[in-house]
């Protein structure tokens, strides 16, 4: 690659120092002692140059034009080493020099005109374009940048010449008709515009590009109606045009003709050429305005996860369209597979363990929690999230630890203060740490006097070990008051109960309990409990039995049912 860059380059040293009339001559005389300092700089600074050695090449050829400064090859050198450095300024003064040393070189010419484009000198770049245009008319690249600069210049006319020569030259072809149409725009002639874009349809009858720019500008002179029209063209033929298959979809929505709306809708959100954020963005729009979510959409959205299977956008957002439509484990799966794919949006990890907690499958939960605390190591609601499903899996000193953890990181949250403690009571409870236990229960309700849920286990603890049953009786007695229908209280207030010995009150309240839920396995085995207290042994055995068979995980429910016999709960 080295060899066949210095042979361009020295290719070009010749062509560079053919000196035109009127510019100044080199010398035709014989190399003499005196040439030989700046013929080894030259060579050298060549060498350097080459070899990537950018700074000692500039040193070398400025050593040269300390000797010689007439020597348009070395101005030339330098101006692509200071364009290689990143000094356009420096670069441009030194093809600058080159040109006017050999003024006609054809490569001056084109090195000056681009950096006048890339300047924005539109105006000088256009006069060196046409230069190199004029010295050689079949060349399409200048032929097309000369026209770029003669647009940028406000020389119109011009330009849309330049464009009838090099279609002239290269036939017909859709660019030519869409610069027609930016030109005659600009001019401000809208009616010149539109005939040049229905020329160019005529002549290239299926070119996307012509297409939907006739379909903009009928947007754009607001003619709804022939902008409607081409863009059924438009999508005909270019079916892969995702945004031209959404507007096609606002169209058929606002027609009420759903069935092709939700057609386009499939094209656009499957397209390859349509960004995911934008199909994520139309996707959100509807369910957030839906307050059910048309069945037409599923197969939509399926299609999408099905075309982006690496995305986690996709995942979430289908979850989302399941939550909706109350298909919890399929939207729990799809947000599980959305972290699967980026574990790094805590928004996503937080809706999978909510919905794992709400789910009551706290075996999962504790490993879901367990992972996200690595990723996001101060979220206390991860925290309260491992402490209950640790203690659901009876993981009660893990659940302390990462209660207590947890607590250390909530700010001004008095609510979320006290579900933490009343967590902490449930660890400190399967710790048999029996005192610490209810002294926790207590700073949850100083902190949250009207949790429910958190009355009624300190309720439940105090009758199971059979103390301050009269604190008991009022707790419970105070959520009862509240939620008079709930059987959970009811059958808190018959432990209670129960506790005192009153156990015709106890099986009263139990039965209530069953009747409002009749497969609970607790509700069954506290009723069979107060019947074989009250001396109905066949009743209390049928209730055992079904509290088994709804899934009692008792520890004493086997012995009861085969000794026929009550036995108190171990703590």
């Amino acid at each position: 690659m080295n060899k066949l860059f210095y042979i361009t380059f020295a290719s070009l040293l010749l062509v560079a120092c053919k000196a035109p009339s009127g510019a100044i001559q080199k010398s035709d005389a014989p190399v003499s002692a005196k040439d030989y300092p700046y013929i080894e700089a030259f060579h050298k600074g060549l060498q350097f140059k080459v070899q990537g050695r950018t700074e000692e090449a500039i040193v070398e050829l400025e050593k040269c034009l300390s000797i010689r400064n007439d020597d348009d090859a070395v101005y030339y050198a330098l101006s692509k080493l200071e364009l290689q450095r990143g000094n356009p300024e420096a670069s441009a003064n030194y093809i600058q020099k080159a040109h006017e040393i050999a003024p006609i070189n054809i490569w001056y010419i084109e090195e000056l005109a681009y950096m006048h484009f890339e300047s924005q000198n539109f105006a000088q770049a256009a006069k060196e374009f046409g230069k190199l245009v004029e010295q050689e008319p079949r060349n399409i690249d200048w032929q097309y940048a000369y026209s770029e600069a003669l647009v940028r210049n406000g020389q119109n006319k011009e330009a849309l010449e330049v464009f009838n020569t090099m279609e002239a030259q290269v036939g017909k072809h859709p660019h030519f008709a869409l610069q027609r149409y930016n030109v005659l725009m600009q001019s401000g002639d809208e009616s010149g515009a539109e005939q040049a874009l229905l020329k160019g349809k005529e002549e290239f009858p299926t070119d996307a590009g012509i297409i939907g720019t006739l379909v903009d500008h009928y947007y754009q002179t607001r003619q709804n109606e022939k902008a409607e029209i081409f863009l059924v063209e438009l999508v005909e033929a270019d079916p892969e045009n995702g945004r031209a298959q959404l507007a096609l979809t606002d169209i058929y929505q606002r027609r009420n003709e759903m069935s092709k709306a939700y057609g386009a809708l499939k094209a656009a959100i499957t397209s390859a050429n349509l960004d995911i954020d934008t199909k994520m963005k139309v996707l959100i729009n509807i369910q957030e305005q839906s307050s059910e979510i048309p069945k037409e959409m599923f197969p939509i959205v399926e299609a999408f996860v099905e075309t982006n299977p690496e995305s986690s956008k996709a995942y979430s957002i289908y979850g989302d369209y399941l939550l909706t439509a109350d298909r919890k484990e399929e939207a729990l799966a799809s947000y599980q597979k959305a972290v699967e794919l980026d574990d790094s949006k805590f928004a996503l990890w937080n809706q999978v363990l909510i919905m794992q907690y709400e789910q009551d499958d706290y075996p999962a939960l504790y490993e879901s929690s367990k992972a996200c605390l690595e990723l996001f190591p101060t979220a206390p609601i991860v925290y309260f999230l491992q402490g209950v499903s640790a203690n659901e899996t009876q993981r009660y000193q893990e659940a302390y630890d990462a209660l207590i953890l947890g607590l250390e990181m909530i700010v001004n949250d008095d609510g979320l203060k006290s579900e933490f403690y009343g967590q902490l009571a449930e660890s400190s409870f399967g710790l048999k740490e029996y005192n610490e236990a209810l002294d926790h229960y207590k700073k949850a309700l100083d902190l949250d006097s009207r949790n429910a849920a958190i009355m009624n286990n300190y309720a439940r603890r105090l009758a199971l070990l059979n103390r301050d049953l009269d604190v008991a009786e009022s707790v419970v007695d105070q959520i009862i008051d509240a939620f008079p229908q709930q059987s959970l209280f009811q059958d808190t207030k018959g432990m209670i109960y129960f506790s005192r010995e009153k156990f015709e009150d106890a099986e009263n309240l139990f039965d209530g309990a069953v009747k409002m839920d009749p497969k609970n396995p607790i509700y069954l085995e506290h009723l069979g409990d107060a019947q074989m207290k009250n001396g109905n042994a066949s009743d209390a055995l049928e209730n055992w039995k079904l509290a088994k068979e709804y899934g009692s995980k008792s520890k004493n429910i086997d012995k009861k049912i085969a000794d026929k016999k009550y036995y108190a709960p171990s703590l």
